[in-house]
């Protein structure tokens, strides 16, 4: 999304700009919407949103069909159409797959996660991110907010004054990307890149007053990203492109997936999500469900079916200081996470998530119900 001129600068710099803004109005503004450049990308004031209520539900234009799609299947299929163009050398063409289900994709290659970490980190570093969370023990890394600063207009302002004025801009939006590397039994890793984005909004009619929300998850972008590192795994860009653009199409190779949903329900008196899928396409969409909704996954056991996870509840209450504090003027202080256990488990055909608490317990059921209900929004 692209503001218009006067709510892409910031709210500080506005009155400052409004003569040269007016005379902007006639001049063209010119934007590659497609285009992505995260390298100025602005890392001022941390932008932390606990996963809460105000969950988006993710757009329902990106549902996809299941399949998988290979980077040798795909070359095997235009060489036999006579479409091979330019062919990639063969230590570049590890069988890299593009899997997907629904809105979700992944990659899968044969390298183990200790092989592809500093590659997929080096990966973020080259695209202008600085990571906030780099944790190879548990296969997760996080990219600080940054701003997607190819989508300001192109205006006579900025094109006059250049990077005089250019930290005055902004899109009014931030992105951060959750990845995560998980190691599959046959040795090799199954790669997820995960998207959450925040908008800019005024909260006042003066337009002086600003607030940061949630927006949803932009599978576009998570898709773009995807490909990108397949490139940077060995693929060329020629045949990343390919090989994204057809996982949306039936295509040799191409392994079929249905897509159902997920339901809130109760099991043995607790609220529970319950999912028509086996064990392992369970824990792959209850996964990618927890770095969509932001929570901060802290370790996990797969042999156990658990996701160890911190959450913050919206309505949990500041700590107040005490008389000393008051005196000297200190502020509450924020309230701490709650550590949870994603409990993933088949039963009578269907597989279930529910809630526990860090001690292994079933968790009180209006926190469980709430954090359930986060899950649901995304996977429903």
């Amino acid at each position: 999304m692209t503001r218009p001129i006067a709510q892409s600068i910031r709210p500080v710099a506005r009155h400052a700009l409004t003569l040269a803004a007016a005379l902007s109005l006639a001049a063209c503004s010119v934007m590659e919407g497609d285009k992505i450049d995260y390298k100025s990308a602005s890392r001022g004031t941390a932008l932390e949103v606990p996963p809460d209520l105000t969950q988006l539900t993710p757009d329902a234009r990106y549902t996809l069909s299941g399949g998988a799609v290979s980077a040798n299947a795909l070359l095997a299929a235009q060489i036999r159409q006579g479409q091979s163009g330019n062919q990639v050398a063969g230590d570049q063409m590890a069988d890299v797959r593009i899997h997907r289900e629904g809105n979700t994709r992944w990659l899968s290659v044969p390298r183990s996660p200790d092989a592809l970490w500093d590659p997929v980190r080096q990966f973020w570093l080259d695209n202008g991110f600085t990571l906030v969370m780099d944790q190879p023990a548990i296969g997760i890394m996080e990219t600080d907010w940054a701003e997607n600063r190819a989508k300001l207009p192109q205006d006579i302002i900025r094109n006059t004054l250049g990077k005089v004025i250019d930290a005055l801009y902004s899109t009014g939006e931030r992105d951060k990307f959750r990845t995560r590397l998980e190691r599959r039994p046959d040795g090799g890793t199954d790669i997820y890149i995960t998207h959450r984005g925040m908008v800019e909004e005024f909260t006042d009619r003066t337009q002086q007053l600003t607030m940061w929300q949630p927006r949803s998850a932009d599978a576009e972008l998570e898709t773009e990203f995807l490909r990108r590192l397949m490139v940077r795994l060995g693929v060329s860009e020629e045949q990343s492109r390919a090989i994204a653009a057809a996982s949306g199409q039936a295509t040799p190779g191409a392994s079929a997936s249905t897509f159902t949903g997920a339901q809130m329900v109760q099991l043995a008196a607790a609220p529970a999500l319950q999912l028509q899928d086996d064990f392992d396409r369970a824990w792959r969409r209850v996964g990618t469900a927890l770095d969509r909704t932001g929570f901060t996954v802290e370790d996990r056991d797969r042999s156990q079916g658990l996701y160890f996870v911190r959450y913050i509840a919206p309505d949990a209450q500041r700590e107040k200081p005490g008389f000393f504090g008051r005196l000297i003027g200190r502020e509450a202080s924020a309230p701490q996470p709650v550590r949870y256990r994603i409990f993933v488990h088949t039963q009578g055909g269907a597989s279930y998530a529910q809630v526990q608490t860090e001690a292994g317990q079933p968790a009180p059921a209006e926190q469980a119900q709430r954090i359930i209900g986060l899950l649901h929004e995304d996977l429903k």
